[in-house]
């Protein structure tokens, strides 16, 4: 019924996490059946070996996880990702592959647009 208030309703109220994350999905057009990962970013793993007898406060034992403060997750969608590599351009010459000719003639029109005498070298 419109206008009905219940008390459990939340009125003005953040949406919570997974509204949100439901939200998101929706825009991005993602569907049910897409191979969806969730990864967790912005962590800390030691990777010195500090031996049995080190400071607790300063240093950690190796391949301990540290959670920063400003952690994030990171969901991805694994079915739509592009996975097509790059493809050169075949108008592109590399200035490596010209030949000493082709590399004269550039040259010389640059120089000759400069406006410089390069008859008399």
């Amino acid at each position: 019924m419109l206008g009905n208030l219940e008390p459990e309703e939340r009125i003005m109220a953040k949406p919570t996490i997974i509204e949100q994350v439901a939200s998101l999905i929706e825009t991005f057009g993602w569907e049910d059946g897409d191979e969806i990962s969730v990864e967790m970013a912005g962590t800390q793993v030691s990777g010195i070996d500090v031996g049995e007898n080190y400071n607790a406060k300063w240093q950690s034992p190796i391949g301990t996880r540290k959670y920063n403060k400003d952690a994030f997750i990171v969901i991805k969608n694994q079915s739509r990702r592009d996975l097509t590599k790059s493809q050169p351009n075949p108008e592109l010459k590399g200035h490596h592959f010209k030949t000493e000719k082709e590399i004269a003639a550039e040259i010389k029109k640059e120089d000759d647009a400069k406006m410089y005498d390069t008859y008399g070298k």
